[in-house]
């Protein structure tokens, strides 16, 4: 018999031979370096423009086209780290973050992240770590604990929580749970006549839940709301949509209603909108991803009464509970509608203690079978600062956010939009600092007044010292500051005006409308 080539390959004389994939004292010297760096980086974020300058494709153009045949050191890793990535970010953790929801970060954060990573732990049966079930099983005791959930949603009540990634992951999870739950009592081959519903405020998870769990995108239906409503989903609309479909032989199954929509921060009046889903046994899931986490101040808990009618609720603690991505938190009524539909049982993991029925296996709560130790880091988190402190860092946003309302309607050139609910304010140029006669104006002013505000925008974030973003809500163009950021405080603000301010006079200064003269505004 020949010999193996390889065997008589040469051991080249190269650092490739240097280097083990984990060793302790290299990873404790590296892993300083790199703990340095990152707060190297927090001490000097201010000093970046918040939103990324780069032109796309600019990454290719630094960095080699092919992977190192031999190991670069930490510190030329972290120099083009700091030469080529940082200048590609967006700073979400910049004090002047104030676009689409912030993603919040903190010392206990990252450290139970650190901890998640190292242990590296697979946990997606009890067996596989029950540390990291258990774990779980009682964080989410404590959260629901902390919102005040109903013991419905509690495992004591015979239901519970888990963990995901991210509120499209739960209502994926729900919403197959649902459609399998409903297929089981009018059969299979009905599948398309189920409907979904939600608001024209809805986040558009909900839309790519549908497409994935299979429901016919005509049978989708995004019910209209009104500035009357302050957007929010009306419960008599949803009444009459579910009839009309049941007048047609289809079958309503799941409703998503919002506390907090990505817009405006409107909240679906859950009452009201449970009641009328309970009439036609629509599984209703509550998506909080945003506000869930200031519901754990008394002072909010108000938004989520009635979640008592609903069937599953989630937040994510990475939005505003200062976790770090990720973290979506779902609990649900009934576990064993979800395990019916999620579950998978190879002979290569059956064991004792599942056989038993006695114990959680998470990976029949959720779409893959692996999953990471999240708990760990929410355990730490919740640790660390406790609930009083937690509460204190929601409400200082709170306040900051009502300190840029005040600053915006000091300034008569400007208006809010729609009631701030929490720490998110919209806000636009006002039209009559545009339309010089005070008049109903028509569809090219009012098409004017959403192209200014546009331009503002973008003025602004060219700027480099703030970002913020958009909505159009009922034909309206209109500005968000969602104050969140973990490092902001009140000079921020203060300072985001200013930038505001600065950028609109700018603009309407170049912006001339006489009603009775060709309207024109050039150089904007």
């Amino acid at each position: 018999m020949g010999s193996l080539p390889f065997l008589h390959d040469p051991i080249e004389n190269s650092s490739s031979h240097l280097t083990k994939p984990l060793d302790s004292e290299e990873f404790r010297k590296q892993g300083y370096m790199v703990i340095d760096f990152i707060a190297d980086y927090y001490q000097n974020i201010e000093n970046y423009p918040v939103l990324s300058r780069v032109e796309s494709g600019y990454l290719k153009k630094c960095l080699p086209d092919s992977a190192p045949y031999n190991p670069d050191s930490i510190q030329t890793i972290l120099q083009d780290v700091k030469d080529h990535i940082i200048p590609g970010l967006t700073h979400w953790q910049s004090p002047n973050f104030f676009a689409y929801f912030s993603s919040t970060a903190s010392t206990a954060g990252f450290l139970g992240e650190m901890l998640t990573t190292g242990f590296n732990v697979v946990g997606f049966n009890w067996v596989s770590s029950p540390a990291a079930t258990e774990l779980e099983h009682l964080v989410m005791e404590w959260l629901a604990d902390m919102l005040q959930l109903p013991k419905s949603f509690h495992f004591s009540g015979n239901g519970g929580g888990v963990l995901h990634g991210s509120t499209c992951e739960a209502i994926v999870c729900t919403m197959v749970a649902a459609r399998d739950q409903m297929l089981s009592q009018i059969g299979s081959d009905n599948l398309g006549k189920l409907v979904v519903y939600g608001s024209d405020q809805t986040h558009s998870t909900l839309q790519k839940a549908t497409q994935i769990v299979g429901i016919k995108p005509e049978n989708f239906r995004v019910i209209k709301t009104t500035k009357s409503a302050e957007f929010a989903l009306s419960p008599e609309m949803l009444r009459l949509t579910v009839c009309s479909d049941l007048d047609k032989g289809l079958l309503p199954l799941f409703l998503c209603a919002t506390i907090g929509t990505t817009s405006t921060t409107a909240i679906d009046p859950l009452e009201a909108l449970c009641d009328v889903a309970k009439e036609h046994g629509i599984w209703v899931h509550v998506d909080a991803a945003y506000a869930g986490s200031a519901c754990i101040c008394p002072e909010f808990r108000h938004f989520i009464d009635g979640v008592e009618g609903a069937n599953s609720f989630s937040f994510n603690p990475h939005k505003w509970l200062f976790t770090a991505m990720d973290c979506c938190c779902l609990w649900v009524k009934n576990p064993s509608a979800l395990i019916r539909s999620l579950s998978t049982n190879p002979e290569y993991l059956r064991n004792k203690a599942s056989d038993s029925k006695q114990v959680v296996d998470y990976k029949d709560w959720q779409i893959a079978l692996s999953r990471r130790f999240r708990a760990l880091k929410m355990w730490l988190l919740l640790r660390s600062y406790g609930v009083a402190n937690l509460r204190s860092f929601i409400r200082s946003h709170v306040k900051m956010a009502k300190i840029f309302e005040v600053l915006v309607r000091m300034d008569n050139r400007f208006e809010i939009v729609v009631p701030r609910n929490f720490s998110l304010v919209c806000f636009r140029i006002s039209p009559s600092a545009i339309v010089s006669d005070d008049h109903s104006y028509n569809g090219e002013e009012y098409n004017m007044v959403n192209e200014i505000n546009c331009k503002l925008l973008e003025a602004i974030n060219a700027s480099g010292s703030v970002f913020m973003t958009h909505a159009v809500v009922g034909g309206v163009y209109l500005l968000r500051c969602a104050v969140g950021a973990t490092l902001t405080e009140e000079k921020h603000i203060v300072e985001a005006w200013k930038v505001v301010q600065g950028q609109a006079h700018a603009i309407l200064s170049a912006c001339i409308v006489d009603l009775h003269n060709p309207m024109r505004y050039p150089n904007i």
